[in-house]
């Protein structure tokens, strides 16, 4: 993908041999929306390569890592895929994708992780779900292979709520996630699939929970299901954090829908304003 700027062509990411993001490493355990359920939490002395890309498929109001929104593509942070994977090292147990999204960037994620699966590395994914189904086949399979899951993020299940939140639709993330379920069988543990929820207080309520865990359940209820506080950001900085009342009322939600495995996650960030 291109664009003109200033009278010249401006190359953009998202391609194998050019990926806007940033990288780390990231001990283990650290705090990942899967250590709960995952192997490398398990791992200490190793470390979490985090790759960020700093592009997005959606336009979240309450976007918690807002900041790649100030990245400019005539003078990003680029790196080609087999430079992205030349970082990893001896105590390199996984990668994680995100972001922004990965699936902003997919054929450069893609290209990456095949390199990095190669050298034993976990290849793990953090994500809206909005990407093309047939890369998304990519990612599951790199994912099973090489021990490593796929943590969608889902947002929202009324698809108006969805739209009002994130400027997108979420009938992609919902088709991709059940056709990311379907794999589940080839490899129960570690888990392939791990779901996640914000709970953006006015919004993401108890009850959307339940629509969300209903739908997961249906699929498969050993999937695991992390809820997660909210912390003011971007354009919903004038909301309070989740309350610990509106986080354990979902809790109970998700688990009358069916859900085995739920989880409060990021338990520091809840407060007591509602």
């Amino acid at each position: 993908m291109r664009t003109a700027r200033a009278g010249r062509l401006i190359h953009l990411a998202g391609v194998p041999d050019r990926g806007m993001l940033e990288w780390y490493r990231d001990p283990l355990p650290t705090n990942c929306v899967a250590d709960w359920v995952c192997v490398g939490s398990r791992r200490p002395g190793f470390h979490n390569l985090a790759v960020f890309y700093e592009s997005c498929t959606l336009d979240c109001l309450f976007c918690q890592n807002w900041h790649f929104r100030r990245a400019r593509p005539e003078r990003g942070n680029f790196l080609r895929a087999d430079e992205l994977a030349a970082v990893a090292n001896e105590r390199t147990y996984c990668v994680c994708f995100f972001g922004g999204d990965p699936a902003s960037q997919m054929p450069h994620a893609l290209a990456a992780a095949r390199l990095l699966a190669r050298r034993g590395v976990a290849v793990c994914w953090e994500t809206a779900g909005t990407c093309n189904p047939k890369l998304l086949d990519l990612a599951v399979e790199l994912s099973l292979a090489s021990g490593g899951c796929i943590k969608f993020d889902l947002k929202a299940f009324d698809a108006a709520l969805y739209r009002a939140l994130t400027g997108g639709s979420n009938q992609v993330a919902l088709e991709n996630f059940a056709r990311a379920a379907a794999r589940i069988r080839e490899r129960p543990e570690p888990p392939l699939v791990v779901a996640s929820t914000l709970l953006v207080p006015g919004y993401v309520d108890a009850d959307e929970v339940g629509r969300i865990a209903r739908f997961i359940a249906r699929l498969d209820p050993g999937i695991p299901y992390a809820l997660l506080g909210f912390a003011p950001q971007f354009a919903m900085s004038d909301l309070p954090p989740t309350s610990v009342r509106h986080a354990e009322q979902a809790f109970q939600e998700a688990r009358r829908a069916g859900l085995q495995r739920v989880r409060i996650g990021n338990r520091h960030l809840l407060g007591w304003d509602y």
